[in-house]
């Protein structure tokens, strides 16, 4: 009986590239698997037909061999080719392909005979500060835990004198290969962790982990400017490399509280200052306190408006990597006292009566025509 073309086993064209024909024979094993054909000879025999045109058209020499001569150009050419092959002849051959397909890990590479040096974790921690202190900038203290270098075995993990050793029972791979029925899988080695080595002597201070955890804590400056949610990078504070391997960094998440008078908006500092209605109509100049204690000046124009804002470049929130400076805006707001003594109560009606109580109308609000006072 004349075998098939390898070409038309694995459906693809004769131009195929490599990774063509790899994923055709994926998509054939998958198919015909012995496991998902329990006693189907039909899919049995697919399965090895597959194998074998995949056996060889994976192969550059075996390939070109093919191509000029066709199958009688693979007699003696090596490899199985049909020739008593078998399941195992498949698996083995082909641990890579199954390992993607069914979990195995056949394709592992020995792992390098060392202990690899990793870099440690980067940490995360929060800090809250007023509104104060992210205008004028400050210092906070950080407490943490974290991973150092042991200095007992330099970072290591071995004690004085002696070394690591590859694991016996994996044979440096990290991990041991099952098989069930036509199934492989692998799962890490028990006797090493699935580190591929062992440690026999490990240092007692760091019991070979070459780290250890300690309480840690230091003062940042917290710089002028900052915003809420800012993260600031602190270099090497992190925890501890791993055989060797580099620090990770320590990153501050700023939360600032709110402030009962102040709020920011981008770089501007915003508050609102409470006016007598005289004030507001006749002018004055009034003296704030600002956020860091300073005294500003602002004056109050005649007939300024409740809501009016009034803006001092410059002395508002410091840009971030900037030299330059937000302002200060204050909004004018109208004190309305709730309790009048006769005599005051007396002189405001009084007022009335010389202004009037139809105010001038203006654009965007509603009309309204007065009745009478109810004081």
């Amino acid at each position: 009986m004349s075998k098939r073309d390898y070409y038309e086993i694995l459906g693809v064209d004769k131009t195929a590239s490599a990774a063509d024909i790899k994923a055709a024979y994926r998509k054939l094993a998958l198919k015909y698997h012995p496991d998902r054909n329990p006693d189907n000879k039909e899919a049995e025999e697919k399965f090895k037909e597959a194998a074998q045109a995949y056996e060889v058209l994976s192969d550059d020499k075996k390939r070109q061999q093919y191509d000029q001569f066709g199958h009688a150009g693979m007699d003696g050419a090596g490899g199985f080719g049909g020739h008593g092959m078998n399941m195992d002849d498949i698996f083995a051959s082909f641990g890579d392909i199954f390992g993607d397909i069914f979990g195995g890990d056949a394709g592992r590479q020995r792992r390098r005979a060392g202990l690899e040096p990793k870099k440690g974790h980067d940490l995360y921690k929060d800090i809250t500060i007023s509104l104060k202190e992210s205008f004028l900038g400050t210092q906070a203290e950080i407490k943490y835990y974290h991973f150092v270098s042991c200095d007992a075995c330099k970072n290591k993990g071995t004690q004085p004198g002696t070394t690591i050793e590859i694991c016996q029972t994996c044979n440096g791979m990290g991990q041991i290969q099952h098989r069930q029925g036509f199934f492989m899988y692998a799962q890490a080695c028990s006797a090493c962790g699935g580190q591929g080595y062992t440690i026999p002597s490990p240092c007692p201070e760091c019991k070979g982990q070459s780290r250890k955890q300690v309480f840690d804590k230091f003062t940042v400056k917290i710089p002028e400017g900052i915003y809420d949610g800012a993260e600031l990078r602190i270099p090497g504070k992190g925890d501890a490399g791993v055989y060797g391997g580099p620090p990770g960094d320590l990153f501050l998440r700023i939360n600032i509280k709110p402030d009962k008078r102040f709020r920011r908006v981008g770089d501007d500092l915003i508050c609102s200052v409470l006016l007598t209605y005289p004030q507001l109509v006749l002018g004055s100049q009034v003296e704030i306190e600002s956020i860091d204690d300073t005294k500003e000046t602002i004056k109050i124009p005649k007939g300024c408006p409740v809501g009016h804002r009034i803006t001092i470049p410059g002395k508002g929130f410091a840009a971030v990597r900037s030299n330059r400076r937000g302002s200060l805006v204050v909004i004018t707001k109208c004190h309305i006292p709730k309790k009048l003594d006769p005599k005051a109560k007396k002189l405001l009606k009084e007022y009335s009566d010389i202004i009037g109580t139809k105010p001038s109308d203006g654009e965007g609000v509603i009309a309204s025509f007065f009745k009478k006072f109810l004081g």
